[in-house]
């Protein structure tokens, strides 16, 4: 997706880093953003903020992306966008917070703190493997759906479920006790909770049962959705 004159930050970030070109330290730093909370590379600026663009070939951006994927691990496939700014071309290449972690670059282990990459201790790599034991996929924001993207009459039904079997009285707006309960965390929705409240058809919760006659043969079926 190319969009012309977006809106990029001003300075370089704990979730935002500026690169002339793409090399190692690219990679490096969508390391330490898988490993703490997410974030861009904007290729074709540099530390100052100073467009300078980047001349893309018919195969770079795939040549990025799989050296990105071979030189981490577990590997990192970042989001791509592909920008115009002031008549120049710049590439964005976003990583999620990863939540199986902590994510390597070519056996070493970095994180972000204030606008640099920083090697992590064998302390902060144990540190970071316990808390990914302790936490699970649905946890994690879903970047493909947003709040508009749950029923609200799905999660009006949850609270009530909860309010008979407690015997006490919500009283929260139905968002805001998502949000106490980190169903949404920082506004936005995680993976459990577009599972457990999807407006739409939901095939990552589809639940196909059959009754077979022979290990072929299928006599009926039904499909049971959240």
């Amino acid at each position: 997706m190319n969009t012309t004159n977006p809106i990029i930050p001003l300075a370089e970030s704990e979730t935002v880093e500026f690169k002339t070109s793409f090399n190692d330290e690219v990679i490096i730093s969508l390391v330490a953003f898988s490993n703490t909370k997410g974030g861009i590379v904007y290729i074709g600026i540099d530390d100052r903020g100073e467009v300078k663009g980047v001349v893309l070939g018919k195969e770079t951006i795939i040549q990025w992306v799989n050296e990105v994927k071979n030189k981490t691990a577990p590997s990192i496939i970042p989001d791509i966008q592909l920008l115009e700014i002031k008549g120049k071309q710049v590439v964005a290449l976003r990583a999620i917070e990863f939540p199986v972690k902590p994510i390597s670059f070519r056996n070493k282990y970095y994180k972000r703190a204030a606008n640099s990459n920083h090697l992590m201790s064998i302390d902060d790599i144990a540190n970071e493997h316990l808390k990914t034991i302790n936490s699970s996929w649905d946890y994690y924001p879903d970047l493909n759906h947003t709040i508009e993207s749950i029923s609200i009459e799905k999660v009006n039904h949850f609270l009530d479920t909860i309010e008979q079997r407690t015997k006490s009285k919500i009283n929260l707006p139905a968002l805001e006790f998502l949000a106490k309960l980190e169903i949404i965390r920082n506004n936005q929705l995680t993976f459990g909770g577009y599972l457990m409240f999807a407006k739409d058809y939901c095939t990552i919760s589809d639940i196909q049962a059959g009754r077979f006659k022979s290990e072929t043969t299928i006599i009926d079926s039904i499909s049971l959705n959240t």
